[in-house]
């Protein structure tokens, strides 16, 4: 091939690869994957399967036209040990793009260290953001018998948590649920988890934190 020749086959070969990168679509997004690792109130206690705040929120991602698979890794009686034990095998398996933690309260009902629930919810935060998910930290009260101190020393570690890691925070899952006018008719015979007539409330409560974090 001559150098007259040799010129123009590149520039044939060279226009055609830029054409074709030109050409090129770019990645889709990744669909996301919302992780919820939970206890009973988010695991459906006690109710039909469907009715609790957790498949709701797949219901609303659709009527939302937002595309989105959601994993329920909640357990009934569930504490942040146990959650934080199991978290990174779930990380590893579902490899969220939001990881929702609403656990806590089964700290409280054992009497487990304050501190040491604060420790867990903080490391679990972590690990997940770490792992590239973007979290949610969803929080719960406790019974005002408990006494006011310790109340408000446990309502404080959602959001001391959520302040130390920059994690989302809703404060109270049950706002308008437990310290509502209709109180006593929202919770089932326990009086600890709500009844399905309350589960649109806790959805209400999650999403506004929930939707800033998906788009």
């Amino acid at each position: 091939m001559n150098r007259r020749h040799f010129i123009a086959a590149a520039s044939l070969f060279g226009g055609a690869w830029v054409s074709g990168t030109a050409g090129a679509q770019p990645a889709s997004t990744p669909r996301p994957v919302i992780l919820v690792v939970g206890d009973s109130l988010s695991a459906e206690y006690g109710l039909k399967r469907g009715d609790g705040w957790v498949p709701l929120l797949e219901k609303r991602l659709v009527q939302q036209k937002m595309d989105a698979k959601v994993v329920n890794a909640s357990i009934s009686g569930d504490t942040s040990s146990g959650g934080r034990a199991r978290l990174g095998a779930l990380l590893a398996q579902h490899k969220p793009s939001h990881v929702l933690i609403e656990l806590g309260a089964n700290d409280a009902l054992r009497g487990l260290p304050i501190q040491n629930t604060q420790d867990n919810l903080t490391q679990m935060t972590r690990a997940a953001q770490a792992a590239g998910a973007k979290v949610l930290i969803i929080g719960i009260q406790v019974p005002p018998n408990y006494g006011s101190d310790y109340l408000r020393r446990f309502e404080k570690v959602f959001i001391d948590v959520a302040q130390a890691t920059q994690a989302a925070v809703v404060p109270f899952l049950l706002r308008g649920v437990a310290d509502g006018p209709d109180a006593a008719t929202l919770f089932q015979a326990d009086r600890i988890h709500p009844v399905a007539a309350a589960q649109p409330r806790m959805l209400d409560n999650v999403w506004p934190e929930l939707r800033k974090l998906l788009r």
